[in-house]
């Protein structure tokens, strides 16, 4: 019996401290995905929108931190109690998500791993049975270190993963597991996979222009070209687009193609471009489609020849030509 609950609480150990990294490295996305579930037509709690950074940031410690203390038997009671509740959250959501066809990827894995919505609800329905087994068993885990030890690696992890969330908030995601990573190329992304119903891992990208029409192939065949991303300038760090303006110059001095690219309306596009003296025309693009390509807002994005060479949050502007 104690091999079985050994494995089992290996199994979940596991499960929830993979869930937990590939979110920690990027809580932007997960904020995104709580975004989603707060809406109007999922659990109509807009309300909490303004929070879901926040909550996003709370729930990845929390059960990254949950599939630690497992693993080394630190508080076990609290722990397997506060795994069953999770889970039983985790369950309700991604239920309703299969039932009702409303979150189609509920970001469990973030984008590092993708499975339908029942596939997910039946991964919780496997999990919290060997949760309540755990719960039965609890005896049985036990710890590997004494309390003061346990106590100490537990506190060590949790600063270490506090730095880590922090790290990626003021400049990008460590690991991107997402389809316009570096060294992506965006044009093999757009392919369908032959006898496959599925969308390929990039779609609704292109970039238009007010004057000139579909710039996507244009910018996508150039050697050297340059996007200044901001989803939404008016959530955009407003001091950023001053150091975007040197950037984007020093690059159109280079050679570079420049844009900007935004989902905003035109006339607020146009009056930040007099107000900042920035270099370069916004180009519209789906504001799904460029939170997805780089987790900064202004961000900036290298490409040649469709590959994605380079991305950089706007508080790392200076580091973009470093090396040349």
């Amino acid at each position: 019996m104690r091999i079985l609950v050994f494995i089992i609480r290996i199994l979940v150990s596991a499960t929830f401290l993979y869930s937990g990294f590939v979110k920690l490295v990027d809580p932007t996305g997960s904020a995104y995905k709580f975004q989603e579930y707060f809406g109007a037509d999922v659990l109509n709690m807009e309300f909490l929108i303004p929070y879901a950074l926040p909550f996003s940031i709370l729930l990845i410690l929390t059960e990254i931190m949950l599939g630690v203390t497992l693993l080394i038997g630190y508080k076990r009671r609290i722990t397997v109690w506060a795994l069953f509740g999770i889970t039983l959250l985790f369950l309700f959501l991604t239920w309703y998500s299969a039932y009702y066809n409303k979150v189609t990827d509920c970001g469990c894995f973030g984008d590092a791993l993708k499975l339908s919505t029942w596939e997910t609800f039946y991964k919780n329905v496997v999990l919290i049975v060997f949760i309540l087994f755990l719960l039965v068993k609890k005896g049985a885990i036990y710890a590997i270190f004494s309390d003061k030890i346990l106590r100490n690696i537990t506190i060590a992890f949790f600063v270490g993963f506090s730095y880590v969330v922090y790290h990626v908030l003021v400049h990008l995601p460590i690991i991107d597991f997402r389809a316009y990573a570096i060294g992506k190329n965006i044009q093999e992304g757009m392919e369908f996979v032959d006898g496959s119903d599925e969308l390929p891992p990039v779609h609704d990208f292109f970039l238009e222009s007010d004057v000139d029409g579909d710039l996507t192939d244009k910018i996508l065949s150039a050697e050297k070209a340059m996007l200044v991303i901001a989803f939404d300038i008016n959530e955009s760090d407003q001091q950023g687009f001053a150091a975007l303006q040197e950037v984007a110059q020093k690059a159109k001095e280079k050679g570079y193609l420049v844009y900007g690219v935004s989902a905003s309306s035109t006339s607020d596009l146009v009056q930040l471009q007099k107000d900042q003296n920035l270099p370069f025309e916004f180009l519209f693009c789906d504001e799904t489609t460029l939170k997805t390509i780089i987790r900064a807002n202004p961000g900036i994005v290298t490409l040649n020849k469709g590959t994605v060479v380079g991305k950089w949050n706007w508080i790392d502007a200076d580091e973009v030509f470093a090396r040349e």
